[in-house]
């Protein structure tokens, strides 16, 4: 597990800095720009990398929290975990999608689906270290946020421009982490 470890520490440091490596990348204008010329050409570009920052450096932090939670595992946990890294190295594609189409319906769409997609391989890898255990104060922060993806995805069909006001709601799931684990609530 260790070696996982260094692997998903280096995945996820080289994901979370991919983010950013198309901002800026080309020039504005010929002259110099002022500060709404800035704002307009880049505003898009800098949500989406903050919220794929925000969302990662969460994922990250349970990542590793399950890894000091469940030191051993088997193959099959391996597995799942390799797909789950998978996913975060697909995130800085979705995100510069979701940058540069942040009204297109459909790329509104894939980035919420994507981050379904992550919060779901993250609960199962939260599954797979509490079932031996019969701890499930541990899954309140992965269930409550792979709920909110969810929820944003099936209102993204339909409605794509309000799931991204949902999806923010997902940050919370630390706190519901950190109250189920205090409380001993089971989810």
């Amino acid at each position: 597990m260790r070696r996982l470890e260094a692997l998903s520490n280096t995945i996820f440091g080289v994901a979370m800095t991919l983010l950013a490596y198309d901002i800026p990348r080309e020039p504005l204008v010929t002259t110099a720009p002022n500060w709404g010329m800035i704002w307009h050409a880049y505003a898009s570009q800098l949500l989406a990398l903050l919220l794929s920052f925000i969302v990662a450096g969460i994922l990250w932090f349970s990542h590793q929290a399950r890894l000091a939670y469940a030191p051993e595992a088997n193959r099959f946990a391996v597995l799942v975990n390799l797909v789950f890294l998978l996913s975060i190295i697909l995130l800085p594609i979705t995100t510069r999608l979701y940058g540069t189409y942040l009204d297109a319906a459909n790329v509104i769409a894939l980035y919420g689906f994507h981050l379904l997609l992550i919060s779901v391989l993250n609960l199962i890898l939260w599954l797979i270290a509490a079932v031996p255990r019969r701890d499930w104060s541990v899954i309140g922060g992965p269930s409550f946020a792979t709920l909110i993806f969810f929820v944003a995805s099936m209102v993204a069909l339909f409605a794509p421009h309000l799931a991204k006001f949902l999806w923010p709601l997902a940050f919370i799931a630390p706190v519901v982490a950190s109250f189920a684990e205090r409380t001993g609530r089971h989810f």
